[in-house]
C-alpha cells in the first residue's frame, strides 16, 4: 500500500514537471513569433510556412498540456501531447537559434 502511494505521488510530480516544462517551452516561442516573427526567417529571409505551422502545433500542444488541460478526442489527445508538442517546440528553438 505504501509503496502504492509513493508511486502515485512520484507519478504526479513527474507530470507537474512535465507541464511546467510544456509551458515554459512554449512561451518564449509564441512570444517570438508574435512580437519579432522576423526572428524565424531562414538564410535566404524567407519564412518556410510548412516549418512554422508544425512549430506553432507544438507550442499549441505546450500551451494545452501546460496549463492542464485534456482533450477527450483520441487525435486530439495525442497531437497535444508533449510527445509531440517537444520535438516541434525543439524545432522552432533550432529554426530561431540556429539558422
Amino acid at each position: 500500500m505504501m509503496a502504492k502511494a509513493m508511486t502515485a505521488s512520484n507519478h504526479r510530480k513527474a507530470q507537474a514537471f512535465a507541464m511546467a516544462l510544456s509551458f515554459l517551452l512554449a512561451l518564449p516561442l509564441a512570444a517570438i513569433l508574435l512580437v519579432y516573427p522576423s526572428l524565424m526567417l531562414d538564410a535566404n529571409g524567407h519564412y518556410n510556412h510548412s516549418q512554422l505551422m508544425l512549430v506553432m502545433i507544438g507550442i499549441s500542444g505546450g500551451f494545452i498540456y501546460g496549463v492542464g488541460f485534456v482533450p477527450n478526442f483520441w487525435l486530439w489527445k495525442w497531437l497535444f501531447s508533449p510527445w509531440v508538442a517537444w520535438p516541434l517546440m525543439l524545432l522552432g528553438y533550432y529554426i530561431w537559434f540556429l539558422t
